[in-house]
């Protein structure tokens, strides 16, 4: 069973990402440590999350980590 929406967002925000909105149910992520990466989000919290999203956010979550390693 995929992770919701949810789910995804709980990860970015505890990494310290933060979010703003976008036009109808997407959220735009940021975090300071990636200035010109960010990361949208569509679908509402309760709805399951696609492979593609899920596959974005373990992406940008990496290359936070790399980024903080340097």
């Amino acid at each position: 069973m995929p992770p919701k929406i949810r789910e995804l967002k709980k990860q970015l925000r505890r990494a310290g990402f933060s979010s703003r909105p976008g036009k109808g149910s997407h959220t735009v992520w940021t975090h300071p440590a990636l200035p010109k990466d960010e990361l949208t989000l569509s679908g509402n919290e309760g709805d399951d999350a696609q492979s593609y999203q899920q596959l974005d956010v373990r992406n940008i979550l990496k290359k936070l980590r790399e980024a903080q390693e340097k």
